[in-house]
């Protein structure tokens, strides 16, 4: 199945993801912070990042950008995972390169369809290339 890093500052809702994804056949990595979350893209190149927008060091928003314009990163694709519903977060974060975004509370069963299609077209992608 496809490695999967969760940065999420939630304890919580890392083991609920987790828990879920493990049981699909899916191996989670935790990143508590954004800092956490580049340093775990860079070094075990996950097959998808479930991005919390609102945690400590850098923000969600941050590391997207910073992840975007990392030629060994811009590819991984990043569903944000958010409390953050207005419009212009939503707009933001796909704008900055976010291939989703889900708002919390979520749907456990739309978080999985959504990781499967982002799963999908990279496949497809890299299939190409």
């Amino acid at each position: 199945m496809a490695t999967i890093l969760i940065a999420e500052d939630s304890a919580t809702i890392f083991r609920l993801l987790s828990f879920r994804l493990n049981h699909l056949g899916h191996e989670t990595i935790w990143a508590r912070d954004g800092q956490q979350a580049l340093a775990a893209m860079r070094e075990r190149q996950p097959d998808l990042v479930l991005l919390d927008v609102l945690m400590p060091v850098y923000d969600g928003f941050q590391v997207l950008k910073q992840a975007r314009t990392d030629p060994a990163l811009k590819d991984i694709p990043v569903i944000m995972l958010t409390a953050l519903s207005q419009e212009n977060n939503v707009v933001k974060g796909i704008r900055n390169g976010a291939d989703d975004y889900v708002i919390k509370p979520f749907s456990f069963s739309e978080v999985i369809a959504r990781i499967d299609a982002a799963l999908r077209r990279r496949r497809a992608q890299v299939a190409v290339a």
